[in-house]
């Protein structure tokens, strides 16, 4: 992956908390020294903005979790209960002597005179003795009920789960027995969707770069309690365990799942790589979309630059400039046709031998661009001819910005600085040359089903969020996007 394709800034961060959007900004948290904080102002572009525990007496944790753990700071998780905010984090001793801590608080933004974290005392603990290890706690809300849950565990032993009181944050019931769903996996955390639990975890090894083997498994059950079963029916008390994420291209060893909702049933999920290569092998956030398959959750893959044929998942046409098309290979004739004398037939040669079957290059546009228009030139949909015209580069635009996860784009007619562009009356046209000015930067971000909404990151003189639409099969615009209609939904083919 290009380096301008992972997340820009300093995305340095190692056991990554779910991401939270507060007043308009995003914020983790990760292992390190008083749990380093990452605030984002568009999900793209990271900074560091000092740690947690500069805000409690002494930089550290409270006395009653170093008893019951350490003085280490590791792998936080972070959730809104009410008017409050609850961050629980590892505070591991001699391992497996270890606790989870709390810290409450009203806002997550330094700058507010609010900004305030007490502590609110360890939650759960593990005394080196048991088949346990309190670290990587998860918190899920589960939305049926609104009960708060945690799991926790780590690399050996059992991860269990506690239910949480989401008042004060603590346990709920503390003299009922935790409950063990799973083994041998850490950074545990539970999703909902369509009446199914599903608990992710990481398994492998963590914390050697680029020799980890870090990888996320899952399973699912009816019940917040269990049991977790993957796609084989596996207990995953049993070792069971689906795959949900391993190493791939130029990234090493993922873990620490954490879901992000946007909104308009647009999902991702947060992780950390122990190693990126192209960042000299550290270890980074990186955010991705995330698509549902067969009642499973499935790593999706942020948009990649590259030349495709956009088609509108509704109509199958692909959206083009609107210029006079120029069949590829140029116009030829019919052969012999159909039923003509010496019965050669359609597309024979002569005497009925078969015709010449040279392959035809491909079209560009620099063959046939003569033709077109100079100045601003409306955008159709038609069927996919092969033809330059519907051929669109799309390209990272450095220093633009961009969204959870990517950069905004160029979307160009290939081999041409034709940009398309969204106008202020909600339209689309493609203008000479590319400005970089919002109305010519795109926002690209798969949906669950594997398909893409596309959206300008503004308009001018509009307000809102639009999206680009199919209304029928040859008229492209724009609209507010609507998360059930395939008028919005959008494939990228590659020609």
């Amino acid at each position: 992956m290009s380096p301008l394709l992972a997340l820009d800034g300093d995305p340095g961060m190692h056991d990554p908390s779910t991401i939270v959007l507060h007043d308009g900004k995003f914020y983790a948290y990760g292992t390190g020294g008083g749990l380093p904080i990452s605030i984002s102002d568009d999900g793209w572009t990271w900074r560091r903005a000092g740690s947690l525990m500069q805000a409690l007496p002494g930089g550290r944790p409270g006395a009653d979790v170093i008893a019951r753990g350490g003085n280490n700071t590791w792998a936080p998780d972070v959730i809104r209960s009410g008017d409050k905010y609850f961050v629980y984090y590892s505070a591991p001793g001699t391992q497996p002597k270890a606790a989870i801590g709390l810290l409450v608080g009203r806002t997550l933004d330094p700058n507010s005179p609010d900004y305030k974290w007490e502590d609110g005392g360890p939650v759960v603990w593990s005394d080196g003795v048991e088949d346990s290890n309190a670290i990587d706690p998860g918190v899920f809300r589960d939305p049926t009920n609104g009960s708060l849950w945690l799991t926790y565990g780590s690399y050996f032993g059992y991860i269990r789960l506690v239910e949480l009181n989401p008042k004060t944050g603590q346990r709920a019931n503390p003299a009922t027995k935790p409950i063990n769903v799973a083994i041998n996996g850490e950074a545990s955390i539970m999703i909902f969707r369509d009446g199914w639990y599903y608990l992710l975890m990481t398994r492998g090894s963590c914390c050697a770069g680029t020799n980890s083997s870090y990888h996320i498994r899952m399973g699912r059950s009816r019940k917040v309690t269990g049991p977790f079963v993957d796609n084989l029916g596996i207990d995953m008390l049993q070792g069971g365990g689906k795959l949900f994420l391993a190493s791939g291209g130029r990234f090493i060893g993922p873990g620490h799942f954490g879901l992000l909702e946007l909104g308009d049933g647009v999902q991702k999920f947060s992780m950390h790589y122990e190693a990126d290569l192209d960042r000299g092998g550290i270890s980074v956030l990186d955010i991705r979309p995330l698509l549902w398959r067969d009642g499973w959750p499935v790593a999706g893959e942020n948009f990649k630059e590259g030349t495709y044929q956009i088609e509108s998942a509704r109509t199958g046409t692909a959206l083009e400039l609107a210029v006079q098309g120029t069949p590829v290979g140029g116009l030829r004739g019919r052969g012999g046709g159909r039923g003509a004398a010496g019965g050669g037939g359609r597309g024979a040669g002569p005497a009925g031998e078969p015709a010449a079957r040279n392959p035809i290059p491909a079209q560009e546009a620099s063959q046939v661009s003569a033709e077109w228009p100079g100045g601003a030139i409306d955008v159709r949909m038609s069927p996919y001819m092969v033809q330059a015209q519907q051929k669109w580069a799309v390209t990272p635009v450095a220093n633009a910005g961009g969204y959870p996860g990517s950069p905004y784009f160029k979307i160009a007619i290939a081999g041409t600085d034709r940009a398309l562009t969204a106008t202020a009356e909600r339209e689309l046209v493609v203008l000479p040359t590319f400005t970089g000015r919002p109305e010519q930067l795109w926002r690209i971000e798969q949906l669950s089903d594997g398909t893409y909404r596309v959206m300008p990151k503004s308009i001018p003189d509009t307000q809102g969020a639009w999206a680009l639409s199919a209304i029928g099969s040859s008229m492209p615009t724009l609209g507010r996007f609507a998360a059930d209609s395939d008028r919005y939904r959008w494939s990228f083919k590659t020609p």
